[in-house]
């Protein structure tokens, strides 16, 4: 345990989270539709990496900003390393998102720049307000974890492995650090009423924002694509985002309620299973999935067997 700056309850030592610079790539043989036979899932996934770029440049220069007020050792370096690992993701998303423009969709460039805009004028917003925002999305993330991990194989059974490979790596890794920016704002402002409630309203703030660009995104590939007005798509993208909702919306709900911590969610084993997998491996192999196994295990399993 260490001592939590503020006079609140001493903080729960987290382990470190790894930055893990991995090289996904993405040749132009990657389909944008790179979920057979589900184009809607696929321009969600897009969509939701389209914000990547604009968001996660803001957590990081918010979360820095903080800890150097809050002077705490512990603290610091917990966020130095979120830091380090946000910024690996949206590297990788970035060049994904360029892979998409270029070969499809050169309209998404409009909705970058509104996201550019939204974001220069969310960190004019208090430093409180920001960070607020900054541990709302973080919360989010679990509920986005466990649906992906989970429903991995009814999701992506036989889609592109090096995009499925990208996108399971970056919810891994938001599950290792998922402590860090709650503990940031709780020691820097959760003393007070007034504090949770910017807190809980951070929840839906970072959340539904986020949502709402992503949302924008992927309408507009599925209109590129003709398929927004066709009735059976959009039943089946009702279906898909029912789905994000039913596992998403209750880490939402929690997250907003007075007490709550992301140490009481339980973390998927699968992603346990690629955190160790991951570091009995070499540092040079690449965690590519089997997407058409039937149980799209952790990239890892002969690390596993060595390591037990």
């Amino acid at each position: 345990m260490v001592e939590a700056p503020n006079g609140l309850a001493p903080l729960a030592i987290e382990p470190t989270p790894v930055p893990r610079r991995i090289a996904f790539e993405f040749p132009d043989d990657i389909d944008p539709q790179w979920i057979p036979g589900k184009p809607e899932l696929a321009a969600m996934m897009n969509g939701g990496s389209l914000t990547m770029p604009y968001l996660e440049p803001f957590l990081i220069r918010t979360v820095r900003e903080v800890t150097q007020l809050i002077g705490d050792e512990h603290l610091s370096e917990q966020g130095r390393v979120f830091n380090i690992q946000e910024q690996h993701h949206y590297q990788v998303h970035r060049r994904f998102n360029e892979m998409l423009k270029a070969k499809r969709y050169p309209e998404l460039a409009a909705i970058e720049r509104d996201m550019q805009a939204a974001y220069a004028r969310l960190a004019q917003r208090p430093l409180r307000t920001r960070m607020a925002y900054t541990a709302g999305f973080e919360s989010m993330t679990l509920g986005v974890t466990k649906w992906l991990i989970e429903q991995r194989v009814a999701l992506f059974k036989d889609a592109d492995t090096r995009v499925v490979s990208f996108v399971l790596w970056h919810m891994v890794e938001e599950t290792e650090h998922k402590c860090v920016a709650f503990d940031i704002y709780q020691a820097a402002f959760g003393r007070s009423l007034s504090g949770y409630l910017a807190r809980a309203y951070g929840v839906f703030h970072g959340s539904l924002q986020v949502m709402w660009f992503s949302m924008r995104a992927y309408k507009a590939m599925l209109q590129h694509e003709g398929l927004w007005r066709q009735l059976r798509s959009r039943l089946r993208l009702a279906r898909h985002i029912t789905s994000f909702i039913r596992h998403v919306g209750p880490y939402l709900l929690r997250a907003a309620l007075p007490g709550h911590s992301p140490r009481s969610e339980k973390d998927p084993q699968w992603v346990l299973d690629w955190i160790a997998g991951h570091g009995a491996a070499p540092l040079d192999q690449i965690p590519l999935l089997d997407t058409h196994s039937p149980q799209i295990p952790v990239p890892y399993s002969q690390s596993l067997a060595k390591a037990a």
